[in-house]
């Protein structure tokens, strides 16, 4: 079974990854730097969680089987293209701000049960309690790799 946002012990896993990441942990994740790429994955959490919101894309990942797909089994591409609203504040973030706000997202994350409302994602379209856990899991990992 794939890894969920949902588990405790992947929070953790991630909570761990990013305390370890310093001003000087060189990217390995693309054009972003730490800090960069944790404002990102704060604001992919609150679109998640319904505290941002982005406009929806009319792209083939809205429908199945290809947002089956690309959630449960193909590799994340570098480079892919990403919603504005998700890249807002990258530039500007500061690395122990965005440390401490991931630290509590991964907290709101655990308070997310089966049967929540959860926000309309903008490529992918509405996504089952599974599905979101899955594909927050799998982006996650995919930035801290």
């Amino acid at each position: 079974m794939a890894a969920m946002m949902w588990d405790p012990e992947v929070r953790a896993r991630f909570a761990e990854r990013v305390r370890k990441l310093t001003a000087d942990t060189r990217p390995a994740w693309g054009k972003m730097n730490a800090s960069g790429m944790l404002a990102h994955l704060n604001d992919s959490y609150r679109l998640c969680v319904g505290e941002l919101t982005a406009r929806p894309k009319n792209v083939p990942l809205r429908y199945t089987p290809i947002k089956q797909l690309v959630i449960y089994v193909a590799p994340f591409p570098k480079g892919a293209p990403t919603a504005p609203e998700l890249l807002a504040r990258c530039d500007g973030a500061s690395l122990d701000a965005e440390k401490e706000a991931l630290l509590a997202n991964l907290q709101k994350l655990a308070l997310v049960q089966p049967g929540d409302t959860l926000q309309e994602h903008s490529a992918f379209g509405m996504l089952t309690h599974r599905a979101y856990g899955v594909l927050v899991a799998r982006h996650t990992d995919h930035h801290f790799r």
